[in-house]
């Protein structure tokens, strides 16, 4: 299939359906961007922030829901070859659902209230935030995808990486904390912590196979 199939559609009268996935990477984003702010240390009586941190996240969600509705709205009226639809949505549905995962990780620290985060939890956040720039600059680069494509293959290819790195550091942080002298339910608190920003981690590999299913099909 050649390249103007895929973008086809992206004529003048259909331009805010492909600038809607370019929104819901930069919520994507920018939920990276608080999942930082949320697991860097903080003095003891800034601990309240982190309740403001996790109900901005929880607003960025909730921006990515009624982006994702406007999607399948707009493919609904307005794309209309089968095959492009499909890739579409699908990039779509799995942007929503890494932004679901970095608000479930933040809700359990809002639910749980840990006494501290360990340092694995900063260093997946980092991960997140670095797989979620990539997602944005290849999100941005899909409409050049014949001109551009080296760099979607290499974004693509950085978030793969990232993912495995992100699964060394969940290991490691799971092992350290079962050998750590905290106390067993807080333990348990935080051993889900970590479990959530890993599935984010796994989330967003998603979106980035999405990318790279686009690019091998369209280049």
């Amino acid at each position: 299939m050649k390249i103007n199939n895929i973008f086809s559609v992206f004529t003048p009268k259909n331009t805010k359906f492909f600038f809607l996935l370019n929104e819901t990477a930069i919520i994507l984003d920018q939920a990276g961007d608080l999942l930082i702010k949320l697991f860097s240390p903080m003095d003891k009586d800034k601990i309240g922030e982190r309740n403001k941190i996790c109900k901005l996240i929880k607003g960025e969600e909730l921006k990515g829901d009624r982006v994702t509705h406007q999607i399948f709205k707009t493919l609904n009226e307005t794309f209309i070859v089968p095959f492009d639809r499909e890739d579409i949505s699908t990039l779509a549905d799995e942007m929503d659902n890494a932004i679901d995962t970095i608000n479930r990780s933040a809700h359990k620290v809002l639910m749980y209230v840990p006494e501290q985060l360990p340092n694995s939890t900063l260093l997946l956040a980092k991960i997140i935030k670095k797989e979620t720039s990539e997602i944005k600059a290849a999100i941005g680069k899909l409409s050049s995808l014949k001109t551009d494509g080296q760099l979607i293959r290499k974004s693509y290819k950085a978030i793969k990486a990232m993912e495995k790195e992100a699964d060394m550091v969940y290991e490691k942080g799971i092992v350290d904390l079962f050998h750590s002298k905290i106390r067993t339910f807080e333990i348990m608190k935080l051993k889900e912590i970590i479990q959530e920003l890993e599935k984010s981690t796994n989330k967003i590999n998603d979106v980035g196979k999405v990318i790279k299913n686009i690019f091998i099909k369209y280049t």
